[in-house]
């Protein structure tokens, strides 16, 4: 396996992005909803991502030890699904997986009546799942502001249950579009949840799913690294097919971002073209409902002399890695510093790259490679690990080469 790579420092880049992946949350959401509609629906152009080819192998297999590797979605939808549809089940990960939280929702599922054990440690998996029997209770209330995966998880096999469910969120709700995303799916496959932000409250009475036909679009987290390209290069004309400006995901927003960042956003004939514009001097964002862009603008901002003012990071500490920390280790090689001087309120003084060049560490986290590869604009670039982007974009560095950037394996 190529240990690292060598991105040749390029200034103008253009051409057709043709590996673009499929959305991995669409993908993943549908095939849970698939699995549960039963096998005359289909999911058409799904996600090449290594996490939605685990979910396809896994969702109906017969094997009792389920492995994700490191697909936090599948682990979290997996469950939810098999302790609600009453399988034996025993759900692990790899060493990271084992060290990310799963107890909100295992004790949610355990208030509904599911007996799941711990393996290894409280709170986190391994977990086993011995049985569903009997609904205990119709209403569960859930901190708002967890992963939106625990929502969603609850929410797709929320019909199947006799009482139906009624989730009361408590504080401040993130992700919200995948919320809404998962609604509107499930919107697809015949159920129609009941969701009152004001009150903050979903309700989803007892249905059966229907078969459905749905096709997956584009990874609107996978084009906001084409835009950090476009925003960092010195001229820039890049083309992604297939890409509608009506989209389920909140990812989208990244054109918003990207519009203060310099790059500017044409769809014509299911198309989208970047391109160059003026960008501003300083960007003040909240994260809380797309933070996966957090690893596209914060390095964008870091050697564009954009300062910065973020809210909403608090769940990247819980991801692949803690992409807080990453991202303050990898920003600091050109001088740029993320300070928190206040409890959620995050302060970016960019820096300047310099003459020679950069290494990029990677941290077993796809978004760290492809969020910093856009640096490559500017200086010769060293990215270490680079395999991790097959977690969600397994031709992104042949697109990389496409778009005139030499790349080279060692």
């Amino acid at each position: 396996m190529t240990s690292y790579l060598h991105l040749k420092k390029t200034q103008h880049l253009s051409g057709t992005i043709h590996k673009l992946s499929s959305s991995k949350s669409i993908s993943n959401r549908a095939l849970i909803l698939k699995a549960l509609s039963g096998e005359q629906s289909t999911v058409s152009n799904l996600s090449d991502a290594r996490d939605t080819v685990l979910m396809t192998n896994l969702v109906g297999g017969p094997h009792k030890i389920i492995d994700v590797l490191d697909a936090g979605t599948t682990m979290r939808f997996l469950t939810a699904y098999f302790t609600l549809t009453n399988q034996n089940k025993i759900l692990t990960g790899t060493t990271r997986m084992k060290e990310r939280p799963i107890g909100i929702l295992v004790d949610a599922l355990r208030m509904l009546g599911a007996q799941i054990n711990y393996l290894e440690k409280e709170g986190f998996p391994p977990i086993e799942t011995k049985g569903f029997v009997k609904q205990q209770t119709a209403t569960l209330t859930i901190p708002g502001h967890i992963s939106s995966q625990y929502i969603s998880a609850l929410m797709m096999l929320a019909p199947t249950l006799p009482q139906g469910l009624t989730l009361t969120l408590t504080g401040k709700i993130g992700s919200v579009p995948y919320i809404e995303m998962t609604a509107s799916l499930m919107e697809q496959f015949g159920v129609r949840p009941d969701i009152n932000l004001s009150e903050q409250t979903i309700r989803i009475d007892p249905a059966k799913y229907k078969t459905s036909h749905v096709v997956v679009e584009a990874d609107w987290s996978a084009i906001s690294y084409w835009y950090g390209f476009t925003a960092l290069a010195q001229q820039a004309e890049i083309t992604l097919p297939n890409v509608s400006p009506e989209s389920l995901q909140g990812d989208r927003v990244i054109a918003a971002i990207m519009e203060k960042l310099g790059v500017r956003s044409a769809f014509k004939d299911n198309r989208l073209v970047l391109s160059k514009q003026e960008s501003a001097t300083n960007l003040m964002w909240g994260f809380k409902d797309c933070p996966d862009l957090a690893q596209t603008v914060v390095p964008v901002c870091a050697v564009k002399g954009i300062a910065g003012e973020f809210t909403g990071l608090e769940s990247l500490r819980i991801k692949e890695t803690d992409r807080i920390a990453a991202l303050q280790n990898e920003i600091a090689k050109v001088g740029a510093t993320l300070t928190e001087p206040s409890t959620g309120k995050w302060i970016l003084t960019p820096g300047k790259i310099p003459a020679t060049e950069i290494t990029i560490d990677t941290y077993h986290d796809h978004r760290m490679a492809m969020g910093f590869a856009p640096w490559a604009t500017l200086t010769d670039l060293k990215i270490n690990d680079p395999a991790v982007v097959n977690k969600s974009y397994p031709g992104f560095w042949d697109d990389v080469k496409s778009v005139g950037i030499p790349v080279t394996e060692n």
